[in-house]
């Protein structure tokens, strides 16, 4: 491995061994192919290696992995080794990472560092450490009780709208975006919208593009260009909401967020972080709550189940028929829904695997994996594995029982990930699902055709390639 000297970065691990140096950055540092010669895999094609293949089926190309060389294995991928470490033993000492082993920083930056640098994702030790503290404030109770407000509202009156026969997905999309621009950015939404959702399509599909150069005609440059649209379109309302203030929404809370010595974020940090959340929140919830609907759907008994659950807690629709909103403090009491909606993202993670760098060399399931190298979990095999869940295949949200989640490895079910990097906006996530449930099941029944099955795009985020056929009929 290359000799490098160690940065004052915060974002660089201090407590290596005597004689390991770390790479500042994730280009550099990476160990010689000798290196990993005793980790068995593949290589895979010329120049370009396992990424078709990986695009092509990641879930099929993983259990073809394991199957042929165990649960520690090397691909080479998007132009360079990775090495996966696979189960929930390996969930938690990535996630955990007591030993501060791991960067998320230079695990995701072959990935997202051209299209959403130093995002929160993106951050390590102790600059993550401050940063999640100064942005936690738009998550404390008092702003998450406004959000609540605006997501029964905004809702309510888009979801009136739904009977009959649509696709899903890209009505939820259209939604959450809509959503976001209230509860995140607290703006009146207009022509921006389209623009701004095709920026964040757009960065989105370019994480993944095999060609990682932003050359013309190319999604990386797709990407890149929407982030430069984003940049500007943050930048000058940060700028703006320092100057006149701002309300209840997540950007103004960001934008006036100290650190610990009482100073302002810096603007483009807010920029970067605004446009991460963006990203995180728009695109994750929408999956999430498109596979929640596939599986109720499809799963009617428990599409009841739940139907029941939510008529108890808000009383029922009002006189008119029409559904009563859920209140922020009857959140908790949606179980069965919260069972439910853990269930799906089981079976349908958003995120379905996790890259990490390895800032020093450690052991693994018997191999030692050294300093430098790109490593990664699998979160979607996981939660098929059965050696962790009965019946893996089947949709069951009593899995998610006190009793069987206390008895289960506490590092099978990562949908939000785990540790310092715990997903910042899950009980957010939680939330908006619990009013989408509250709106539609109060109003509708949720119908697909008999044996319907749609094939999902896997990667970067999954999403039906139907765009997800339903029908919702009055109730």
């Amino acid at each position: 491995m290359a000799s490098l000297a160690k940065t004052p970065d915060d974002n660089t691990n201090t407590d290596a061994p005597s004689g390991e140096t770390m790479p500042a950055h994730w280009s550099e540092g990476v160990p010689e192919d000798s290196a990993l010669d005793h980790i068995p895999g593949e290589k895979g094609w010329p120049l370009v290696g396992n990424t078709f293949r990986t695009l092509a089926d990641p879930h099929a190309f993983t259990s073809y992995m394991i199957e042929n060389y165990g649960k520690v294995y090397k691909t080479h991928a998007f132009g360079g080794w990775n090495v996966a470490l696979i189960g929930a033993e390996a969930n938690e000492l990535v996630l955990f990472n007591k030993d501060k082993i791991f960067s998320s920083e230079q695990g995701w930056g072959p990935v997202l560092d051209q299209l959403f640098p130093r995002g929160l994702m993106l951050l390590d030790f102790d600059h993550h450490r401050i940063d999640r503290r100064a942005l936690s404030i738009a998550f404390k109770p008092g702003p998450m009780r406004h959000y609540a407000g605006s997501l029964n509202s905004g809702i309510s009156r888009e979801v009136a709208k739904w009977e009959g026969e649509m696709k899903f997905y890209p009505a939820i999309k259209s939604l959450t975006l809509d959503l976001a621009a209230d509860s995140f950015l607290g703006i009146p939404w207009g022509p921006e919208a389209d623009a701004i959702n095709t920026a964040f399509v757009d960065m989105v599909q370019a994480s993944v593009a095999p060609v990682r150069s932003p050359l013309p005609f190319t999604k990386m440059k797709k990407g890149v260009d929407g982030r430069k649209f984003m940049v500007e379109f943050l930048t000058a309302e940060t700028i703006r909401r320092r100057k006149e203030g701002g309300g209840q929404d997540m950007f103004s809370q960001f934008a006036t967020a100290t650190r610990e010595d009482g100073e302002l974020l810096p603007v483009d940090e807010v920029v970067d972080h605004m446009s991460f959340l963006l990203m995180a929140a728009h695109d994750t919830i929408t999956s999430s709550a498109t596979s929640l609907i596939y599986y109720l759907a499809i799963n009617p008994e428990w599409q009841e189940k739940l139907r029941e659950e939510i008529i108890a807690v808000t009383s029922g629709p009002d006189g008119e028929g029409n559904p009563r909103p859920l209140d922020y403090d009857d959140l908790g009491k949606l179980e069965l829904t919260d069972m439910a909606f853990k269930e799906a993202l089981r079976m349908m993670p958003p995120v379905p695997s996790m890259p990490r760098r390895a800032l020093k060399s450690f052991e693994f399931g018997g191999y030692r994996i050294p300093a430098g190298a790109h490593v990664g979990i699998n979160i979607y095999w996981t939660h098929y594995s059965d050696e962790y869940w009965d019946d893996p295949q089947t949709f069951d949200p009593m899995r998610f029982t006190p009793d069987k989640v206390k008895a289960r490895h506490k590092y099978a079910w990562v949908p939000f990930g785990g540790g310092a990097h715990m997903c910042l906006g899950l009980h957010f996530a939680y939330m908006q699902v619990k009013v989408l449930m509250a709106q539609l099941l109060q109003r509708y029944r949720i119908e697909a055709p008999e044996g319907y099955a749609p094939d999902w795009q896997a990667w970067p985020i999954p999403q039906p390639k139907d765009g997800l056929k339903v029908t919702f009929k009055p109730l």
